[in-house]
């Protein structure tokens, strides 16, 4: 069975950190083994280009050979994993390679809503009640903030996930949740000192 996640470090992430590698690895996650051929069809790229970045996913571990699909001369790819996890002290060792990845990863969010929107018409009735594109500005304090990440992973985690070997119902489709905290922090000298943060002197 696929490992479920894996945490690059600062010298793996490397390896993902270009726009084409995170589509590509999306797919592979997504629709299953492919060879360098048919991601170059369904990416609108040159079989060249995707062979090459397939051998630099393979490298440093994101994807590897499918040994049970071996056949002719072309080799046949599998993901690695099903999740990248980034932790934020790899953002501080590699801040090039990381802001690179995380907009490749934005690009690829926002290229998946494009296309849910294309086929939206066609979304049934009994559908139509389960999905939406919202926001909500929120003020918080980063203990706060903290706490709705871990929430949010924890009720995404007590669904089934999308996976082969996991049982759904026969009525059951992938859906696909997208989640971004982003916190946009007033400039340094409009943010209260670290006393003033914990409310010491109010009284004096």
């Amino acid at each position: 069975m696929t490992p479920q996640e894996i945490r690059p470090d600062a010298t793996s992430l490397r390896g993902l950190a270009h726009p084409l590698r995170v589509r590509m690895l999306n797919l592979l996650r997504e629709q299953g083994p492919a060879t360098a051929t048919l991601l170059a069809v369904r990416l609108g790229q040159s079989t060249g280009a995707t062979s090459y970045h397939l051998r630099q996913l393979a490298q440093y571990g994101f994807v590897e050979e499918d040994p049970g699909r071996a056949a002719g001369r072309e080799r046949w790819w599998r993901a690695a994993h099903r999740n990248t996890v980034l932790e934020g002290d790899v953002g501080q060792a590699a801040p090039v390679e990381t802001e690179t990845y995380l907009r490749a990863v934005a690009a690829a969010y926002a290229e998946r809503v494009d296309r849910w929107l294309g086929e939206l018409p066609a979304l049934p009735p009994a559908w139509r009640e389960t999905f939406t594109l919202s926001n909500w500005r929120l003020r918080l304090t980063t203990t706060e903030a903290a706490e709705l990440h871990g929430r949010l992973f924890a009720l995404l985690e007590s669904y089934r996930r999308d996976a082969p070997d996991v049982e759904a119902p026969a009525d059951a489709e992938s859906v696909m949740v997208q989640a971004q905290v982003m916190p946009f922090l007033r400039p340094a000298e409009d943010r209260p000192t670290e006393d003033e943060g914990r409310g010491e002197g109010a009284d004096r």
